[in-house]
């Protein structure tokens, strides 16, 4: 029989469990929150999107880190739902945009309200004089050290791109 090797011992908490385990935990909340009103977070991010300025469904796609099949089906469920509609771009006939109807604005406008409770009760786990400190150090990982992911033979799924 041979001796077992001692892990190594860890000097710090482990930084990859601890935000790939939130993220997982915020997104299933988000998900199960956003059901209640028919909406996935893929709807609600092509919605909100659609709504800041005339947009393709590819320019969508790539704020929402989704590929085009993801998209259509995004797509097509908003559609369905009377909520957006694909249209030809106000400034480029051959470009199509996703337009968001009366319906989905209003829907919209609920998701994001939706959105915003579930963060801030995420961030309710904080001091309030945490909260601000917390928001700003994760921007200045997602915008510095952490924004380009590093190039690898089996890349890892990316995360959702800011929009």
């Amino acid at each position: 029989m041979t001796a077992m090797t001692p892990a190594p011992t860890r000097t710090r908490p482990d930084l990859s469990y601890l935000l790939d385990h939130t993220s997982h935990v915020l997104r299933t909340q988000m998900a199960a929150a956003l059901a209640e009103i028919g909406l996935t977070a893929r709807m609600h991010c092509v919605l909100v999107h659609a709504l800041e300025e005339e947009r393709t469904q590819n320019q969508l796609a790539e704020i929402g880190d989704m590929d085009k099949t993801t998209m259509v089906v995004t797509v097509d469920a908003l559609e369905k739902s009377g909520l957006a509609e694909r249209r030809p771009s106000s400034t480029d006939r051959r470009a199509r945009i996703i337009a968001v109807t009366e319906k989905g604005a209003r829907t919209a406008a609920r998701s994001q309200e939706i959105a915003d409770r579930v963060h801030e009760e995420a961030l309710a786990a904080f001091p309030k004089g945490d909260r601000e400190t917390f928001l700003r150090l994760m921007d200045h990982l997602a915008t510095g050290h952490l924004a380009t992911p590093s190039p690898s033979p089996t890349p890892a799924r990316r995360p959702r791109q800011r929009g």
